[in-house]
């Protein structure tokens, strides 16, 4: 861990956020690349992948984003410590709500009579992954704003911890990866396509990264609003968009379980490695 602190001292915010959120990418891509070797997974597995990538956005949000956020604000805002983050919360979920309105996409277990935004006559893959490209928006934004925030020197965010969120990150969206490849495999896109169209998916989020690092170091006073806002998107994705796709089979307590596990493995990484 020293050796990946100092490789990133040296680079500095926007190329170490840029590093890691190529780091989450890959392991997207990693992910959607086993539709090329394997058959369709069971529906209990993909629904256990889902509630663990749930679990880790959650526990990601709190003690990665909204904890750190409210101890810097408390330094930064005295008395009123609490307004930025609260608003910066509402704004990120305001925001994903709004896209969800307007954004023609469909959620992975869902039918294409259940798609969501604007109407339109968008075929079934390319509403997946506008689903799925939203999804990764707030994921890349939060690990570029917690690189920012931690070159920028302000209490209680740090190096390392920004490291960790990345690592995160990059477990759930191995699983991601492969929720997002098979469902398209079973629409009946080649495998090839489907490894393609599902890495794709994640390349939103190196450029959310360089965004969000570049953005917090040059205007620090935001910081705690645009880490609550990167854990009010997240933390809206999951319970609009992972849980109720886990909730719609048979297998809804595997994926609980597989959501507790997630928390606990960020959880455990937010607080035993930094």
């Amino acid at each position: 861990m020293e050796a990946i602190i100092h490789f990133c001292e040296q680079l500095g915010p926007v190329k170490s956020a840029l590093l890691a959120t190529t780091f989450t990418w890959f392991l997207t891509a990693l992910g959607a690349s086993t539709v090329l070797f394997f058959k369709q997974p069971k529906r209990s597995l993909l629904d256990a992948m889902l509630g663990f990538t749930g679990g880790v956005m959650m526990a990601a949000s709190f003690w990665s984003l909204l904890d750190p956020a409210l101890e810097m604000s408390k330094s930064i805002n005295g008395k009123s410590f609490w307004i930025m983050p609260v608003a910066g919360f509402a704004a990120g979920a305001l925001f994903l709500f709004l896209m969800d309105k307007i954004i023609p996409h469909l959620h992975i277990n869902f039918g294409k009579n259940e798609s969501e935004g604007l109407k339109t006559d968008w075929h079934s893959t390319t509403l997946l992954v506008l689903a799925i490209t939203m999804h990764n928006i707030p994921e890349g934004l939060a690990v570029g704003v917690l690189f920012g925030a931690s070159f920028a020197g302000v209490e209680g965010a740090t190096i390392p911890a920004a490291i960790v969120l990345a690592i995160g990150m990059g477990i759930q969206n191995f699983p991601e990866g492969i929720a997002v490849a098979f469902p398209l495999r079973r629409m009946g896109v080649s495998r090839r396509k489907s490894l393609w169209i599902g890495q794709l998916s994640a390349i939103v989020e190196p450029i959310a990264g360089v965004i969000g690092a570049y953005a917090v170091f040059h205007i620090q006073p935001i910081l705690p609003f645009a880490m609550c806002f990167a854990a009010g998107a997240m933390i809206y994705i999951v319970v609009e968009e992972v849980i109720p796709e886990t909730q719609r089979d048979k297998y809804t307590d595997v994926a609980v379980m597989a959501f507790m596990a997630g928390f606990l493995i960020m959880m455990i990484l937010d607080t035993a490695l930094v």
